[in-house]
This record gives structure tokens, C-alpha cells and sequence, in this order.
């Protein structure tokens, strides 16, 4: 690594007041397994570390009275992963855990580490995407939040500024009657996604698909959603016909880039069958729940 120096803050309010000091010319560390690599392969430099690894109160995972749950910004994959309380108030986020590399890898990388980082190919960007989460942001200003819609602007990069933290994330409450899916296709499990899919729906009373979400990764340059498919499904009855309908409007509507691991044409048609079966996957928990209300 090029040489830099190395802060470790106690508290949120100096860590925000280095990336005051030094956010032109700093990055913050959190689980370090994607700036530390990116560093040692000298692909960017730096004058500042700050670690934020020992910052008081980023190591929780809160649930409202509400059912929306919070995680703070250094709690890591593995936590995550092994959460009853996340897993049934966020199982579209604990049901990504599995594709985040490796255990290794789970077990330093944070998930807010993933979201700041804003790799397109990264699962947990597009998870932010398809529920609609929300991130809390500090600054020398104070404390403000923004939609995932709003945060991730292209490949590597996000809506943060040079003096801003994220000091966590906030998921919404699961709805009583929402199924959903997480689904990638890579060359060797632990690699980046070639293409991948979060999506989430919801069933009402009447059986029909409400406010699905059709959030891809990996096929550009950063997660999207398919709002031709999305508007498709809304309103309709579940059917095989209907997902191979709304697979066809998303092939036909992404545009993925091609390189050496797999062509655009490619990625296009992974998508639209990673859509097939994301919908009935989804369908099929979102079934589940609604017969576990109506038995109780």
C-alpha cells in the first residue's frame, strides 16, 4: 500500500470531524474487504484511514415498534446472517447473506461497508433498492437520511459527501403478506454476480400481486429496477404466463455491459430467467405467510 495515516475515532462526532478535516484526501474503514484489497493493489491511494472499527454505538441492530429495523454501521455480514430477530423482520436482507463472498468475508465486512462502497455488482445495494431502505447520514451539519433510490449514482459511488458518514441503514417493516427472493448466477459461488436479482411482492386479500420490486445487480452501473415489469405485475394474479411475460419486458428493457466474463446479450437473458424464478419464489413465501395469518 502507498502510505497514509491512520486515525481510529471512539465516537461518531470525531470520526465526522476528520472526514471534516481530511474527507477530500480520506476513506473511512469499517470491515476493510473492499478498500483494503483495492489499497494493497495500489488501484487508489490515500493520505488518511480513519477506522471506524471502535466507534461507540454503530454495533447494534434495533427494531421499532413499528417492525422497521436499523443496523448500525459496523455490524458485519455474519451477524446479520445469523439474526432470528432480522430474519424475521428483514429475511429479503438475512436471505442475501449467502451470496456476500465468503465466510470469511462475512465475518469482517459490514453491511453499511457494502452500501457506501456502491458496487453495482454487489447483492446488498440491490436489497437496499427493492425495500425501499433508507440511510442515516452524519455530518458537521447533523444527522439527515436518504432513500436508496437517491444514494447509489454509478459504479463505485454513492450520494455521500466527502464529510458525510453512514452511520447506519433502516429497513422498513415487513409486510404480513410479502415474499421474496434473492437470486444470482456466477461463475464460482463467492464471485461478483454476472447477474442477480432481489425481488420482493406482496399478496392480497383478493390473491392478487401488490408492490412488486424487480431489483437487479450486476448489469449496470448501479442496482435497478425494472419498472415496465413491475407495473405488469401489479394488480395481476400470479401465474407462470405472467412472470414469462414480465422475464421477456426485462430482457428486453436492460441494457447490461459486456466484458470478459460474459457478453451484454448474455447478462439480458440470465436476467429475464432470473425473473421467472425470483417471482415464483417470492410467490411461494408470500403464499406461505398469508396461509400462517389465516391458520392463526
Amino acid at each position: 500500500m502507498s502510505p497514509f495515516d491512520y486515525h481510529r475515532p471512539d465516537t461518531v462526532d470525531q470520526a465526522v470531524a476528520l472526514l471534516e478535516t481530511y474527507g477530500g484526501d480520506g476513506k473511512v474503514l469499517a470491515g476493510g474487504q473492499s478498500l483494503l484489497p483495492i489499497l494493497a493493489l495500489r488501484l487508489t491511494h490515500l493520505g488518511h484511514l480513519i477506522d471506524i472499527g471502535r466507534v461507540h454505538g454503530l454495533q447494534s441492530i434495533e427494531v421499532d415498534d413499528d417492525g422497521a429495523v436499523t443496523v448500525g454501521a459496523t455490524v458485519t455480514h455474519a451477524r446479520v446472517e445469523r439474526s432470528d430477530v432480522l430474519a424475521a423482520a428483514a429475511p429479503a436482507v438475512v436471505g442475501a447473506m449467502p451470496y456476500v463472498g465468503h465466510r470469511a468475508i462475512r465475518s469482517r465486512g459490514t453491511v453499511c461497508g457494502s452500501l457506501a462502497h456502491a458496487d453495482p455488482a454487489a447483492e446488498l445495494p440491490a436489497v437496499a433498492l427493492a425495500v425501499g431502505a433508507k440511510m442515516i447520514v452524519r455530518s458537521p451539519a447533523g444527522q439527515r437520511t436518504m432513500a436508496a433510490d437517491d444514494f447509489f449514482e454509478g459504479y463505485l459511488s454513492s450520494a455521500l459527501n466527502e464529510d458525510e458518514l453512514l452511520v447506519g441503514v433502516r429497513f422498513p417493516p415487513w409486510a404480513p403478506r410479502a415474499g421474496w427472493s434473492v437470486l444470482e448466477v456466477s461463475r464460482r459461488h463467492g464471485d461478483f454476480a454476472l447477474a442477480g436479482l432481489v425481488t420482493t411482492l406482496e399478496i392480497d386479500d383478493a390473491g392478487l400481486l401488490r408492490r412488486p420490486a424487480l431489483s437487479f445487480f450486476g448489469v449496470a452501473s448501479t442496482p435497478v429496477r425494472v419498472a415496465e415489469a413491475e407495473q405488469l405485475l401489479d394488480g395481476s394474479p400470479p401465474d407462470p404466463a405472467l412472470f414469462a411475460e414480465a422475464a421477456r419486458a426485462v430482457s428486453g428493457a436492460l441494457e447490461p455491459p459486456g466484458d470478459d466474463h460474459a457478453s451484454s446479450e448474455y447478462r439480458a437473458h440470465v436476467a429475464g430467467v432470473l425473473t421467472r424464478r425470483g417471482l415464483a419464489e417470492a410467490t411461494k413465501r408470500a403464499a406461505a405467510r398469508a396461509t400462517q395469518r389465516v391458520g392463526v
